[in-house]
């Protein structure tokens, strides 16, 4: 172990002036006030110190011993003074006081030198040390004096510190590694219904007189966007849960028609898969506070997770139970389990309980999470449960029933006419063309009027020139953006009865927000689904208010 060195300066220190008076025997005519009442002014200071001050022999003999040196190492003066100063080193660290020795000896100084003593009661006691050596009158070294301060709470705090440092960095660099994974999950997920979508292309130009495999390849294709857009809209919602941006749409509900919702969405999977679904749900109805979509999307996830982690032709169960003022819902499976050690984290981000199997049954680790998140959404609790690997898994939602009670009375809605099949004029605004080209081909099959406009100011121009009765506007264009073209077209005098529907990939609540804000009567996120637009096109005012 090295101690550190320092040279002695010229100008005495508050320690050296204790040796000088400690070291006189006589009345010193440079000190005022006289040398007794100094001697007893620095004697009162060092019994008073928090630090151990201690003087010893050059042999190592301890002649004198503080207050502050007893609280530190627990001996009391009549128990140290005369003893070995090895008193309170550790045995491994006895050489590093036969170095400090030699060069006390040699007249040198040692300041704020870290090391480890020993008290009494045998507890290692970490210090900073500064050792001086004492002069007689004639300048002879005759011993040393040492001021040990107590900095272990100071050390572990710093371990602490470190500790916590560590724990840090291992948690950053684990991050690190999970977002590569998931990156590369993500560009193997995004790439598998790419694969079939590019082939049904090529087939679809190939066997373009064939209307068999030209049905056949538009249905696969319709199956995969639809889970491109799944994965897409996954991983906004994680995103939004995260960030308290998402806003449930809560209704009075019933469980039924949750649970049918979920069914219906994961049957193609299930059937797929081979699967034998059973669902058992309670007589009596239970009603929920909830939006019914969210928490459908929840039982929607947990069953194709069980569809997934089954082999084919697997039995899979949903079961509600109703428990006071709570309804237990049990989606269980006989699959592949989950081991015991990935049960604490079978909800995280991200969570892949064996990659192998992962990426043969695709997947981006997000749907575990994203239930989590909504089930807390809705007040309720989510575990999981399994006896083990190949042993099946049981996951349990619990959500609080609603009371039942008379709905109150109202007034139905006046409905407009069905205006789905009506022409239109339509005004599609786009700055990707083939987005804005493929759509105008599918408004005109349906019998509109369409044009097509690549930018906001071009989209006003056109807006004037040919009065639509609808305008279907992107958001995020260059020269003008679709917030700013709506306004403007709201603003003139032509443009009032003009229905604007935002149309883009920005989906998040601030982005409806704005396009409301704006002047949209809709917000429909790309691709839009053919149905949705329909419906969304008939719910526009059409000679009714």
């Amino acid at each position: 172990m090295t101690i550190p060195t320092e040279p002695i300066g010229s100008a005495p220190r508050p320690s050296r002036l204790i040796e000088a008076v400690a070291s006189a025997d006589g009345t010193d005519p440079g000190l005022d006030p006289p040398y007794d009442e100094v001697r007893a002014r620095l004697a009162a200071i060092v019994e008073s110190s928090d630090d151990a001050i201690i003087s010893k022999t050059l042999d190592g003999v301890i002649r004198t011993w503080n207050a502050g040196a007893e609280r530190i190492f627990g001996y009391r003066a009549e128990e140290a003074i005369g003893r070995s100063i090895t008193l309170i080193i550790p045995t491994e660290l006895l050489n590093e006081e036969h170095e400090i020795l030699a060069r006390l000896a040699r007249g040198e100084r040692i300041d704020h030198f870290e090391t480890v003593r020993v008290g009494k009661d045998g507890s290692r006691i970490d210090i900073s040390l500064t050792v001086s050596p004492i002069r007689d009158a004639g300048g002879r070294i005759i011993g040393a004096s040492k001021v040990a301060r107590d900095v272990t709470e100071r050390k572990r705090a710093e371990e602490a510190l470190r500790a916590e440092r560590r724990k840090t960095v291992e948690a950053l660099e684990e991050a690190d590694r999970r977002k590569d994974d998931f990156l590369a999950l993500l560009a193997h997920e995004l790439r598998n219904p790419l694969a079939p979508l590019r082939n049904g292309l090529e087939v679809m130009r190939l066997a373009a007189g064939d209307a068999d495999a030209v049905a056949k390849m538009r249905d696969i294709m319709d199956r995969q966007l639809s889970h491109m857009v799944r994965l897409v809209d996954d991983l906004l919602d994680v995103s939004r849960i995260s960030r308290n941006k998402m806003e449930l749409r809560r209704s009075r509900v019933l469980l039924a028609d949750v649970i049918s919702s979920a069914v219906e969405t994961t049957q193609p999977a299930l059937a797929t898969a081979g699967h034998e679904l059973t669902v058992s749900l309670p007589p009596e109805p239970i009603h929920l506070d909830a939006d019914l979509t969210r928490l459908a999307q929840v039982f929607g996830n947990l069953l194709n997770n069980s569809a997934k982690y089954t082999a084919r032709g697997g039995h899979i169960r949903l079961t509600a139970t109703p428990e006071g003022d709570q309804v237990s819902v049990a989606v269980q499976d006989d699959g592949v389990g989950i081991p015991a050690f990935a049960l604490p984290n079978i909800f995280d981000m991200f969570s892949q309980v064996d990659r192998s199997i992962e990426r043969s049954t695709g997947g981006l680790g997000i749907g575990l999470a994203l239930v989590k998140g909504l089930v807390e959404m809705h007040g309720g609790t989510v575990e999981a449960a399994s006896p083990g690997q190949g042993k099946g898994s049981t996951f349990t939602v619990r959500l609080h029933v609603v009371k039942d009670r008379a709905e109150p009375p109202g007034t139905l809605a006046q409905e407009c006419p069905d205006s789905a099949g009506s022409k239109r004029r339509i005004l599609v605004v786009d700055d990707n063309r083939d987005s804005a080209a493929s759509l105008a081909v599918m408004l005109k099959l349906l019998g509109n009027e369409v044009r097509t406009a690549h930018d906001g100011f071009a989209a006003i121009e056109l807006a004037e020139q040919f009065r639509p009765q609808v305008v279907l506007m992107d958001i995020g264009m260059p020269k003008l953006n679709g917030y700013e073209a709506t306004r403007r077209i709201c603003e003139q005098p032509w443009g009032r009865d003009m229905a604007v529907i935002a149309l883009t990939g920005w989906g998040q609540e601030e982005d409806r927000a704005r396009s409301k804000e704006a002047g949209c009567a809709g917000h429909l996120v790309k691709p839009v689904k053919l149905p949705d637009l329909e419906t969304l096109l008939a719910a526009l005012p059409q000679g009714c208010e």
